[in-house]
């Protein structure tokens, strides 16, 4: 009798997404794996319906990234004080279509992954971390060198000035961190935060026009546009 491997069962999951380098490293990685699919990004936003509400993000550059990946976006609408609350309400909401995993872009945060486990732990979700201890240099290294390419869209005024804005995320922007004192390579502590904009996760890259930079709620900010 002939030997027949049976396939293992497809995992669905989602990816908490923030339009940034950890959420794109954490996606790419987990779609290596051909036993998982990714079934839609989760962003939660500002209750006026335009930020991204932890990174403050447009909304719409969000929404062109998913499209040009080519997976669904799921954007909630929420303030800070309800935002476990409503986010507790999409993950039961995805589980009713066979979600039953999350990823997730943690490096080493604690208590950031004590709040991912908690909750998914509340709503019965396996959280997926794979970027989780792994050296920042290094992860830095393996987006620039598998493709990606991305640009400072805010910094966090008392870290860093208007003048990283626009940057992008090369092997100059590492060593010129790098030579900074108590910065994150990975902007751990919410240094900066970048806008992926091509790599491949992408179907078709993302073209950026630079706009102007404005200081809000000591952050700068870097308006862009953005065609596919």
């Amino acid at each position: 009798m002939p030997f027949i491997r049976l396939r293992q069962k497809i995992v669905k999951t989602f990816c908490c997404w923030s339009g940034g380098k950890e959420s794109a490293l954490s996606l790419y990685r987990v779609m290596q794996n051909k036993d998982i699919t990714i079934e839609c990004l989760v962003n939660m936003i500002s209750e006026d319906g335009k930020h991204s509400r932890t990174h403050g993000v447009s909304s719409n550059l969000l929404k062109l990234q998913a499209d040009s990946i080519g997976i669904p976006i799921i954007q909630r609408k929420t303030t800070w004080k309800n935002y476990e609350q409503e986010f507790k309400k999409v993950i039961s909401e995805l589980k009713k279509e066979n979600i039953s995993c999350g990823i997730f872009g943690d490096i080493d945060l604690q208590k950031h992954r004590d709040w991912v486990e908690r909750v998914c732990k509340e709503t019965g979700i396996k959280p997926i971390l794979p970027l989780w201890k792994e050296e920042r240099k290094e992860l830095l290294k393996e987006f620039i060198g598998a493709g990606f390419k991305a640009i400072i869209v805010a910094t966090n005024s008392k870290f860093l000035s208007s003048e990283w804005l626009g940057r992008e995320i090369n092997e100059k922007f590492i060593a010129d961190l790098k030579s900074l004192d108590n910065i994150d390579l990975c902007g751990e502590k919410g240094e900066y935060h970048t806008y992926v904009h091509s790599g491949p996760i992408f179907k078709k890259p993302l073209k950026i026009t630079r706009g102007e930079k404005m200081l809000r709620d000591d952050h700068w900010f870097l308006e862009i546009e953005v065609t596919i």
